[in-house]
């Protein structure tokens, strides 16, 4: 089988990874990829994930049999619906199915059509309806813009200046969602459906904010567990009755079940698990954390997918933890420099310590240089939480480039106090 993933970013180099130990794989391509997927595939840095033409047409010339979508752009502009009427198998929603992910609207009526457990929310789509709802109301409260924003755009403040800030800029472009503020713990569970059948993979958490102890602004993610040791057998099973069972139920009412995945993303409230979010596709470092504790062959599990038998198939999963720790740029999330050069990347088993590429290319001399806000992806791996934290953090104190950060407190708030 030969498979093109579309994407650059740590989440493609995982999947890359993943997909270059499978023996059913006898051609491996990644666009456009980048400096880690460059040393196990092919990468295509010519073409375009959110052309559909481009991508086709690579199909064409490699004789890709499926394409695997790894950002939530190509998804919300309908890539696979291309892909599929070119005659391409491919996993990831169709662009109807996308809209859980691509407006938050959409989501949000979805989840109170079906009872599924969601904070409160009010849609606004103008200023002067907006300024007032935020006037009349005290403590905190969430903003997220309706559209995509690369998980930058949702705040939760309770400082009104700040709130009509963001929001009255997210109102130039796109409405938004005023959101009751829920309080406890994230978790994010991923599932894996065919269409018709679907599995559930370990629960994860990710580490959203910029700094250490969850302070600063919101980011794409600076880090990320699994499995999470808070999320107890009798909350997964809630989780897995109240939220996922009613949402692939009202997915086929609706007529949006695809192959591919779909994420969770959940407050784990006093009053119980609380949906926050859908995501159509592998969350962004949650992914790096998760795919590297699948033992299966992933280039079976995703031909099992095609194929509609992921009812059947033996998915196994390590009983590790994994532990991924991101190392930005300076800056991150606000202004940071571009074209660093990496000066030192560190090598180590991958039975502990696997490094992943998320913002890296080559320069023309053959360095590898930075080319977004998130550079890397440290994942440590190992028998327990605290064996895991202690490899990604001897990882991570290695790579170096100039202006380089990363938070060091992941996972810390799991092992120390046993829960949050």
């Amino acid at each position: 089988m030969k498979v093109l993933v579309l994407g650059s970013g740590g989440r493609e180099h995982a999947l890359t990874w993943s997909f270059s130990k499978s023996k059913s794989i006898t051609g491996l391509y990644v666009a456009p990829g980048n400096a880690g997927t460059d040393d196990i595939a092919e990468n295509l840095p010519e073409v375009d994930p959110c052309n559909s033409k481009m991508v086709i047409d690579a199909c064409k010339k490699y004789g890709i049999d499926y394409v695997f979508v790894g950002p939530e752009a190509p998804l919300a502009m309908g890539i696979v619906d291309d892909l599929s009427a070119a005659g391409i198998y491919a996993i990831g929603p169709h662009k109807a199915a996308a809209m859980l992910e691509s407006s938050k609207s959409f989501s949000k009526n979805f989840m109170l059509k079906y009872n599924i457990p969601t904070a409160s929310a009010i849609e606004i789509d103008s200023p002067k309806e907006f300024k007032k709802a935020i006037n009349a109301r005290n403590g905190k409260v969430v903003i997220k813009k309706s559209g995509l924003a690369a998980g930058k755009g949702v705040l939760e403040s309770d400082e009104k200046k700040k709130l009509l800030e963001f929001g009255l800029d997210i109102l130039k472009s796109d409405k938004l969602l005023i959101e009751e503020y829920l309080s406890g713990w994230e978790a994010t569970i991923f599932t894996f459906s065919d269409g018709k059948n679907y599995i559930i993979l370990p629960p994860c958490t990710d580490f959203k904010k910029a700094f250490d102890d969850d302070k600063g602004p919101n980011t794409g993610g600076m880090g990320a567990i699994c499995p999470v040791p808070s999320l107890t057998s009798g909350m997964l099973e809630k989780i897995k009755k109240e939220i996922i069972e009613p949402t692939f139920k009202g997915m086929e009412n609706e007529g949006l079940l695809y192959k591919g995945i779909l994420y969770f993303g959940l407050m784990i409230t006093d009053q119980g698990p609380k949906l926050l979010e859908y995501n159509v596709r592998f969350g962004d470092p949650e992914a790096q954390a998760l795919i590297p504790l699948i033992v299966s062959d992933f280039g079976d599990f995703c031909e099992a997918i095609i194929k509609g038998d992921i009812k059947s198939f033996p998915l196994k999963i390590s009983q590790d933890t994994a532990i991924c720790v991101v190392v930005a740029a300076g800056g991150y999330p606000g202004d940071y420099k571009r074209g660093t050069p990496v000066h030192y990347l560190p090598h180590f088993k991958e039975k502990f310590v696997v490094i992943f590429h998320a913002s890296t290319k080559f320069d023309e001399e053959c360095n590898i240089i930075t080319t977004g806000g998130r550079c890397f992806s440290v994942v440590g791996l190992g028998q327990d939480i605290i064996t895991a934290n202690k490899h990604a953090y001897v990882a991570a104190e290695e790579i170096y480039f100039k202006d380089s950060f990363y938070r060091h407190d992941i996972g810390k708030k799991f092992f120390e106090r046993g829960s949050t």
